[in-house]
């Protein structure tokens, strides 16, 4: 971002560029283009004239482009960022965070990948943005983990696979760490973006299947069930898409929970 300005001294011509870009004077770069000329006897004054560039981080970038979608939604709030070594976290409070949440988090999801797009579309090094509103990622995650124990159990009970609706790579990694703390049963993701959903089936459904007569076993005399999985109405999916297709979230670190999204 370039831009000149004209004051009476290049002090106050810096002064106003700190103004204007809502930054230290530090943060910007100054060009004299004319230094100013006090005259004689007031003939020949002349003011100073800068070109002022200022270049936003990628932090500032996303916060501004929030900020404009929060003014065109009249939400009134208040950004905090924090930075950490591949990204930032920026969290939205307010009394109207509702609405900037949305339904399961969607409308939050949705102007995050906005927000990513916007801070890396200049810059091929991807800036992870995560955005959070009043603690609503972590109270999510509570509640898929919870979803995934429960589920766990009845799949256990019953020995029959169960798969939920679609979910975005954040919340089946979720899922999928909820269940690898589970003996008896496993999960795995099925599908294409962005319909890919989390399959939980039991470690011995194999077996279940093989003794008939018993509970969760396959009777011959009985009529033969569709063999596939029941689809169970627990989840609805989140915004789905981002700056790029997920790798498997069987493969993200720790710090991906919601990282990079391939396309």
């Amino acid at each position: 971002m370039k831009k000149e300005f004209t004051a009476a001294t290049v002090d106050e011509a810096k002064e106003l560029a700190a103004k204007e870009f809502g930054v230290d004077i530090g943060r910007i770069a100054f060009t004299v283009i004319e230094e100013e000329k006090k005259g004689f006897l007031g003939f020949g004054k002349t003011d100073a004239r800068i070109e002022a560039e200022y270049e936003p981080s990628k932090a500032e970038t996303a916060s501004d482009y929030i900020k404009a979608i929060l003014s065109c939604m009249d939400i009134e709030a208040e950004l905090t960022v924090t930075e950490n070594e591949d990204g930032a976290v920026i969290d939205i409070s307010g009394d109207t965070t509702g609405a900037v949440i949305g339904r399961r988090g969607e409308t939050l999801d949705a102007i995050q990948y906005l927000a990513s797009m916007s801070a890396n579309r200049s810059d091929k090094e991807y800036y992870r943005i995560t955005l959070d509103s009043c603690g609503y990622r972590e109270k999510r995650k509570t509640i898929l983990e919870e979803l995934a124990r429960k589920i766990s159990k009845t799949v256990l009970r019953t020995g029959r696979t169960s798969v939920l609706e679609p979910m975005n790579p954040y919340e089946r990694r979720i899922i999928h760490a909820a269940v690898s703390e589970i003996e008896g049963v496993t999960s795995k993701s099925i599908g294409e973006e962005p319909y890919r959903k989390v399959v939980i089936s039991s470690v011995n459904a194999k077996n279940d299947r093989r003794q008939g007569g018993k509970k969760g076993g396959y009777d011959r005399n009985r009529k033969r069930r569709d063999p596939q999985p029941r689809s169970m109405d627990l989840m609805k999916t989140s915004f789905e898409k981002d700056y790029k297709k997920p790798k498997p979230e069987d493969m993200m670190t720790d710090g991906e929970l919601y990282g990079k999204i391939e396309l």
